[in-house]
């Protein structure tokens, strides 16, 4: 099975020699930055206004919204475009987006400019940055730190009537998660209740098969229940693994979740209407990632103080969570690539990566998240610090997308349609990737 995303485009996208990174741009130019289309992409173009003053350059903008951005993009790349000069491409992007030449590699630029990849939390270095994962190659520089977690109504939670209910049904308080286990449990027991007049739901959670949602939202149950992506001994080695006695118990879980506890018509919902079923006060628990939180202490329903924020819970075979989040490359199709390595070395600078923080962007540069006052700093601050020491992300091999797809459709139609069995599903995605991987000759 050929990919239908990458291309071999290795003949059209050079590398840029150490003499070109090391000379500044002449001119001034006007730099295209692409990304997804939401909050995080605005508070950028008004931070994007430093850069702008400092540099003489001017910036415009392409932002695509999430469920067309990797189609859109992608196409850009593979058809040699000139559109983006800089790309804030997704973490599974990385891997095809070096072997078909589409980014600049940075290493030569880093060194000489002082950038060191040992500045930046780890986690988003190898997710964010890396290809082949585990060397010294680098494609980006981490951009958009992000994970998914979960937001609560912390001021349900806090009401004595749901609390005394709660603790004679479970024997427990109300209260933050210690498991997955709990959490299914939470999430019944707001499922279909009455609260302020309105019918409420236990969670929202992500069922969206067009592009990546389901798949980003499985994999927080599957990781913890000892779900792996191959062989850590043997790569691509995918039988026993993927489909583990406690990877079929983990989808199994996500199901019970997703038949017990969502609200009626979720059967398709990503970020966006976890989003919007959240704040309109539908559900008690919603799965996001973190990128949302700032946005939910400034609403006026949910925000003040009524929410409260949690990492993913541990299950019984581990404590993981989805890496998010973004790199930022230069394209190696642009011809404004020295204004483009400007504008990551001003992007790389601690006081602009703290003022990136403040602003409401996910700074994933150590001497910000690790500085002692940004704990305190916002009420989810330490959620995100937490969750961002247990990721895990997704396959970024070259042939991402072909992977993607398979996972998708084979977890939608049994969590969502109710078609087979979660063993079946799983041994069906053995056989999905092991084709994909036969066709890329990794066996």
């Amino acid at each position: 099975m050929k990919s239908t995303v990458w291309n071999c485009a290795l003949g059209v996208g050079l590398l840029v020699g150490t003499s070109a990174l090391a000379v500044p741009s002449a001119k001034a130019e006007n730099l295209t930055l692409c990304w997804a289309a939401w909050d995080p992409a605005n508070a950028l173009v008004e931070l994007s206004k430093d850069f702008e003053e400092a540099s003489g350059h001017t910036m415009s903008f392409e932002f695509v919204p999430w469920p067309n951005f990797a189609d859109r993009m992608l196409n850009e790349l593979n058809s040699g475009g000139q559109l983006c000069d800089l790309m804030i491409g997704d973490s599974q992007w990385i891997g095809g987006a070096a072997e078909s030449g589409h980014y600049v590699k940075l290493n030569d630029f880093f060194e000489q400019e002082g950038i060191s990849m040992d500045d930046f939390i780890p986690a988003t270095v190898t997710g964010y940055a890396e290809w082949p994962k585990g060397t010294p190659n680098y494609w980006a520089l981490p951009a958009f730190g992000d994970v998914v977690g979960w937001t609560y109504r912390k001021d349900w939670f806090e009401r004595p009537q749901l609390q005394a209910e709660f603790r004679e049904k479970y024997g427990r308080d109300l209260d933050v998660p210690a498991s997955l286990a709990e959490l299914k449990d939470i999430a019944e027991f707001f499922q279909g209740r009455e609260i302020d007049g309105t019918r409420v739901y236990g969670a929202a959670i992500y069922t969206e098969r067009g592009s990546e949602g389901i798949t980003m939202g499985v994999t927080n149950i599957l990781y913890n229940y000892g779900f792996d992506y191959d062989n850590p001994e043997k790569p691509y080695e995918l039988e026993g693994f993927v489909n583990s006695p406690g990877a079929v118990e983990g989808l199994e879980f996500y199901k019970q979740l997703y038949d017990c506890c969502t609200p009626p018509g979720s059967s398709d919902w990503y970020m966006s209407e976890n989003i919007d079923a959240y704040k309109s006060g539908q559900v008690a628990l919603q799965m996001n990632f973190a990128f949302i939180w700032p946005g939910v202490e400034a609403d006026p329903n949910v925000g003040g103080g009524k929410s409260g924020y949690f990492a993913n819970p541990p299950g019984p075979g581990g404590h993981y969570a989805q890496l998010g989040g973004q790199g930022i490359s230069v394209v190696a199709y642009s011809s404004k690539q020295d204004a483009a390595l400007e504008y990551i070395k001003w992007f790389a600078q601690p006081e602009i990566q703290a003022k990136w923080w403040e602003m409401g962007g996910y700074s994933a540069l150590r001497a910000v998240v690790e500085d002692p006052g940004f704990a305190s700093s916002q009420p989810y601050a330490q959620t995100f610090l937490d969750s961002m020491a247990i990721v895990k992300d997704f396959w970024a091999e070259p042939a991402y997308a072909d992977l993607l797809l398979a996972m998708q459709a084979r977890v939608h139609n049994y969590v969502v349609a109710g078609n087979g069995t979660a063993q079946e599903a799983l041994d069906g995605l053995v056989e999905d990737w092991t084709e994909i991987f036969e066709d890329e000759g990794k066996y």
